[in-house]
């Protein structure tokens, strides 16, 4: 009988999804926020992504045998609950409960599982429950998933876990093996989501939008070293200005946030609005900056000898979605190959959490092929949804779509591109996307402006043919999930402006034929009519909205914004 392993995310409140394998094989994967339409789905369980899971392979409740959660019981005869109430001496609360209570939020979770299961039908006495320390989970979820073979070393950074916040480790034989941890508030992920709230954006969210602001600004500007050290193999943040809890946090408006009143002394007050303008932009550049001498350090420090062994590395946690700190970790010397999971955050422990399982049962999971996991939907399922909507769609059926969608995005107009399963993970990868012609000038202004309503120094990512991703990117490296920068040959820059950051980079997307034949098809007729093969790309949603996921969510997307067309499967609805 095959095994089948239900992995379920959503430890620490934010980003819960589900991920089913059936012995090898990763059948299903999608986050919870794309069915309730709340972005990051805080403080819920993943109830309707599991439906969907065991839904779409055809899996009775009953049919499940373990069921997998990545967040463990941390004992106290290891250093993490220790170092967490020797750091926060000055909260004596929190320093005290971490000792003498410091699993509760563990009861906590499995309460919530056990409750979630419950209205699925899943018996709890009928499974196998399988607790996976978060940072274990994050790491399988790379390493397990890579299809490197022989020694690979393993990185994880993130805002944290149980307690722990950064990992570094290498897999031999299907095996993870842990060389060092850092902890809580010591944290690089927490540095950079502290400055992402004090540069006006929401933690867990904004942190991308830092990363997108940074090229504006000047990294040498002012110096950001007091925030953070490594020094004699430890990592230590200043918990005097940023990851400060209690009496020290600053406060606005009644909220409380990740740093400190001395912040707002030394460096001015929280930005407001969507403008880039200084001096914050050359904060982001700072701390952009900071944050990659820091990682790149640490990396150097503690996995230099076994990726001059072999050259391959894995990255999860939250932060290995920072596309700068990847293109330099790609730079050093030593490595090779790097793959970065795709849905490095959080959602992706539900996948890291299964696959441990997994491999504590005698099973190598397969290489990650693709991130199309989530729902599709026929065109009769489109057609019916465009029939029960109010603003009542004047819609057709297209013999050709990638020859009609081609046609309109060189003629200038963007259109909403909605086709198979959806991607799980962050990024659009030519499933749930707005896409654009990066030749037509103004066109990401347009989509900035009047579609997405986000702020206009925001950048486009390309997604571009295989056949041409070599001359485009001026590296052979796998990039299939839009988890790298690359310096631009600049011999693109004018053929394709709209997809070309300020500092010269782009975060692409390379498409190959086996794994979105359609999407691949659309690139080839815009090669034809354009001479590029790239088509800018971003993800089917508007501003604080999460990606969309079924065809009324579309709808809604598309009359609620000033996109002029929509593609469903083979339903073109125009406005």
């Amino acid at each position: 009988m095959p095994k089948v392993i239900l992995g379920l995310s959503g430890a620490l409140t934010h980003d819960p999804s589900a991920a089913l394998y059936i012995d090898d094989k990763l059948v299903a994967a999608a986050e919870e926020e794309r069915f309730l339409r709340d972005k990051h789905a805080k403080n819920r369980m993943p109830l309707e992504a599991t439906k969907f899971c065991l839904d779409f392979a055809g899996i009775k409740p009953e049919d499940v045998d373990i069921v997998a959660f990545p967040f463990s019981e941390i004992g106290l005869d290891r250093p993490d609950r220790w170092h967490y109430a020797k750091r926060y001496w000055y909260a004596p609360d929190r320093a005290l409960t971490a000792l003498v209570n410091g699993n509760r939020r563990y009861h906590r979770n499995i309460a919530n599982v056990k409750n979630m299961l419950q209205q699925i039908g899943i018996r709890w006495d009928d499974i196998e429950f399988v607790p996976v320390e978060h940072h274990l989970a994050h790491a399988s979820s790379a390493y397990h998933l890579s299809g490197f073979k022989g020694k690979t070393a393993i990185l994880g950074i993130d805002g944290k876990g149980e307690y722990a916040t950064t990992f570094f480790g290498y897999g031999e034989n299907g095996k993870i093996h842990k060389i060092k941890e850092f902890y809580d508030p010591d944290s690089l992920g927490g540095l950079y989501g502290a400055m992402t709230e004090y540069l006006g954006f929401e933690m867990l969210d904004g942190e991308f939008k830092v990363m997108g602001m940074a090229p504006y600004g000047d990294p040498k500007k002012y110096d950001f070293s007091r925030l953070a050290k490594f020094e004699n193999g430890e990592l230590t943040v200043n918990t005097e200005l940023v990851n400060t809890v209690g009496w020290r946090r600053y406060k606005e408006d009644g909220k409380g946030y990740y740093f400190s009143p001395k912040l707002i002394d030394w460096l001015g007050p929280k930005r407001q609005g969507d403008n880039a303008d200084e001096p914050y932009i050359d904060y982001a550049a700072c701390i952009q900056g900071l944050f990659e001498k820091l990682s790149l350090e640490m990396i150097d420090y503690y996995l230099k000898d076994i990726l001059q062994e072999t050259g391959q590395l894995c990255f999860a946690g939250g932060s290995a979605l920072n596309v700068k700190l990847n293109q330099y970790i790609m730079d050093l010397p030593y490595v090779k190959e790097l793959f970065v999971q795709p849905a490095a955050s959080d959602a992706g422990t539900a996948i890291g959490a299964a696959s441990y399982a997994a491999h504590l049962h005698g099973i190598q999971v397969e290489k990650l092929k693709h991130v199309y996991l989530g729902p599709q939907y026929t065109n009769e399922e489109c057609i019916a949804a465009c029939e029960a909507h109010p603003e009542k769609p004047q819609w057709e059926k297209i013999d050709n779509i990638p020859e009609t969608v081609a046609e309109i995005l060189t003629q200038g107009q963007p259109v909403a591109w909605f086709q198979g399963r959806m991607e799980f993970g962050p990024r659009a990868l030519g499933c749930r996307s707005i896409l654009g012609c990066p030749s037509v000038p103004g066109v990401a202004d347009r989509i900035n402006e009047q579609i997405k309503y986000r702020e206009r120094w925001r950048p486009f990512c390309p997604s571009v043919l295989d056949t041409v991703a070599e001359d485009l990117l001026q590296t052979d490296h796998p990039a299939p999930y839009m988890t790298f920068t690359f310096k631009v040959n600049p011999a693109w820059n004018e053929r394709i402006p709209e997809v070309i950051h300020e500092d010269g980079t782009s975060r692409a997307q390379v498409v190959t034929e086996d794994t979105n034949p359609r999407y691949y098809a659309l690139l080839k007729e815009l090669e034809k009519r354009t001479g590029n093969g790239v088509a800018l790309n971003t993800s089917l949603n508007r501003r604080g909205e999460p990606m969309v996921c079924a065809p009324e969510d579309a709808l809604n997307m598309f009359y609620g914004s000033d996109l002029p067309y929509l593609v469903m499967e083979d339903i073109l609805v125009r406005k």
